[in-house]
């Protein structure tokens, strides 16, 4: 099995073509990414009240300990104090709960802007490569078949005409020469045939 072409020109057009579907998978990547990150910018302000939250809950419960050690008054200064504490933990979790919203939606948008992207790119280029490769295959082993020639030469003759316009045709023509089995026309064919899909005889 070939992935590339023989002969030069055919072959640079082919490798040209397989960067040009890396680089933009490489640049849908990249992009999909910066935007994650951009995306994930709108996390601070969760991060923000979590951490507020967090601190102000710490800082409340620790002011109820304290209260709750004064004489007589202890349990009614603590209540108050404890229920700021649950209130401030209320205010941290729904700051964890806005970051969690903001990954959920950055990884959404990561995964659809580098999935659909990609998925264009590799039904662009896929299918031809791989036409290409089982249309290369399948010639080179016709060629080595006893009467490939033959079969190839047939191919030329009923491929695109100018195919054959910068050989010297010979007497009668390339359909007589064919016909007759002359090997030279029949090599030359056969030549063109697999030429023109990159391959050398």
């Amino acid at each position: 099995m070939r992935f590339y072409a023989q002969t030069p020109a055919r072959r640079n057009r082919q490798v040209l073509v397989d960067l040009i579907a890396v680089a933009l998978i490489a640049v849908a990547v990249w992009a999909a990414l910066a935007v994650r990150g951009t995306i994930m910018l709108l996390a601070e302000p969760g991060r923000k009240v979590e951490s507020s939250g967090d601190s102000l809950a710490r800082e409340l419960g620790e002011a109820g300990d304290a209260a709750s050690d004064v004489p007589f008054v202890g349990d009614v200064l603590e209540k108050p104090l404890r229920s700021a504490a649950d209130a401030s933990s209320g205010f941290a979790d729904a700051g964890v709960s806005f970051q969690e919203t903001v990954g959920q939606v950055a990884d959404v948008v990561t995964v659809a802007l580098i999935v659909l992207p990609v998925l264009f790119v590799l039904l662009l280029w896929l299918p031809p490569r791989l036409l290409w490769i089982r249309r290369s295959s399948t010639l080179r082993r016709l060629a080595e078949a006893p009467g490939g020639a033959d079969l190839l030469a047939l191919r030329a003759l009923t491929g695109p005409p100018g195919a054959l316009a910068g050989l010297p045709v010979p007497p009668g023509g390339w359909a007589d020469a064919w016909r007759r089995g002359d090997p030279g026309a029949i090599t030359d064919l056969s030549t063109v045939a697999l030429e023109h899909v990159g391959l050398r005889p």
